[in-house]
């Protein structure tokens, strides 16, 4: 990471970039730069697969004239090139259409205290890199030292340190710091009839906070050989428990019906239902970007509007689509701070942890599936239908009685929303979408 001279020249070249678009004939001027370094290793079978050790240091310009938008990207920081890329994208606004919606936010509003954040850890930048590799080769020598697991898919380690400045022509100049580690790992079990898989990841913003290897291991190799011996099942409807995971993916899925972007293109089944009551009244979901420590907290979006708390769903009503400003513009609403370059993306996304034990829902079940993993695709946005392939565990009266593969799960997110009758107190913050348990009444689990 750059040292503090090497910060307060990047800052001034963003700075000296907005002044000589506006001298140029830009009506608005935007420049990120974004540098960083990252690592990367990959083990599998004990041995090194893949390492990557880099620095990058990237620009990014948006000039807005006459509502015409350009942009332009470069990795060379040389003055001139840097000069003629703005005169350039000035000069390719002639060429694009005008768009009242277009330009940068307002003017700024005061960000929130960096440190408070606590999204940068100065351990991660110290950490040598043959430590780095000797977590990777642990996790996966425990994981495989289990006389159930036949084969490994590779452990991962990553970090990553970055450094954001952005600064505009309405009088926004700012800068902050985040790190991230991540320690993973894919196991096989199995033989060469029926093999099964499955993961553990550990991802946190402070390696002090880092799962350890013999946990990740733990995990990977319980998820991986439950699924051991499955069984096929008849065609059913039936409630279906989610674990975290699984919430978090639908949840995911849910983002992408009240992004502004999906909402204004009319490619979601959600546009034209702000202020309507949508899900049952346990549900609360919110986007907050000041959670300290987490995933998906930063100070302000790619376009400098502070990031915040919005609650997107309360007690079932919709109460906020998430908007960059192009987006709010187009529905006549104010931006959220969930800019993401040039589209919306979450800050951290969750739902409101209830107060049952995931034993206490999976014990409610008189029939029915834990839903472990899905695959495919088979969302559709624009009315909400699901069907994906998956693989859970069976469940009668309040047991888990055996793994069940080659089924397909379906439905619709319009009434799975309704259709939580249990939350779990099990929340926690793995990824930027996250959830706890949750019970649907019912879904339809294809199987023979």
């Amino acid at each position: 990471m750059t040292d503090e001279k090497q910060t307060i020249e990047l800052m001034n070249i963003a700075e000296n970039l907005v002044t000589f678009g506006r001298v140029h004939g830009a009506d608005e001027v935007e420049v990120a730069i974004s540098e960083g370094t990252e690592f990367n290793v990959d083990i599998r079978l004990g041995e090194i697969e893949s390492l990557t050790e880099a620095g990058s240091k990237i620009i990014g310009i948006r000039v807005i004239k006459d509502m015409k938008t350009a942009y332009a990207t470069s990795s060379d920081f040389k003055k001139r090139t840097l000069q003629n890329l703005v005169k350039s994208a000035i000069y390719r606004t002639t060429l694009a259409d005008a768009d009242e919606c277009s330009g940068l936010p307002p003017a700024p509003e005061p960000i929130p205290d960096i440190d408070s954040l606590d999204i940068y850890d100065p351990e991660i930048p110290e950490l040598d890199s043959q430590k780095k590799i000797k977590l990777a080769k642990e996790t996966e020598n425990i994981a495989l030292a289990d006389p159930r697991i036949t084969n490994s898919h590779g452990a991962s380690f990553e970090t990553r340190e970055i450094q954001t400045i952005l600064a505009n022509s309405n009088g926004f100049l700012q800068k902050y710091n985040e790190t991230f580690c991540s320690l993973s790992i894919g196991l096989q079990a199995g033989d060469t009839d029926f093999k099964v898989e499955d993961y553990w990841e550990s991802s946190k913003r402070h390696l002090k906070s880092l799962e350890s290897p013999e946990i990740i291991a733990r995990k990977a190799i319980e998820r991986t050989v439950r699924h051991l011996n499955p069984k096929k099942i008849p065609t059913k409807t039936v409630p279906v428990v989610f674990e975290p995971l699984m919430t978090s993916w639908l949840l995911g899925f849910l983002f992408s019906c009240v992004s502004g972007i999906s909402v204004y293109l009319k490619a979601s089944f959600l546009t034209d239902k702000m202020n309507e009551k949508i899900a049952n009244e346990g549900i609360t979901i919110i986007d907050d970007g000041l959670i300290p420590g987490k995933l998906g907290t930063r100070p302000f979006d790619s376009e400098g509007v502070p990031c915040g708390k919005t609650i997107v769903i309360d007690k079932g009503i919709l109460r906020n689509f998430l908007c960059n400003s192009y987006a709010a513009r187009k529905l006549k609403l104010q931006s959220t701070g969930n800019a993401d370059g040039a589209g919306v993306g979450p800050n951290n996304f969750y739902l409101q942890p209830g107060i049952k034990t995931p034993e206490e829902i999976i014990a409610s079940l008189e029939e029915g599936l834990i839903l472990t993993r899905t695959i495919g695709h088979g969302l559709n946005p624009i009315t909400g239908d699901i069907s994906r392939g998956a693989f859970g565990l069976w469940v009668e009266k309040g047991e888990i009685v055996y793994p069940v593969s080659e089924v397909t799960i379906s439905g619709n997110l319009g009434k799975i929303l309704y259709d939580i009758t249990m939350i779990g107190d099990d929340l926690e913050f793995l990824s930027a979408f996250s959830g706890p348990t949750i019970k649907i009444k019912e879904l339809t689990v294809s199987g023979q």
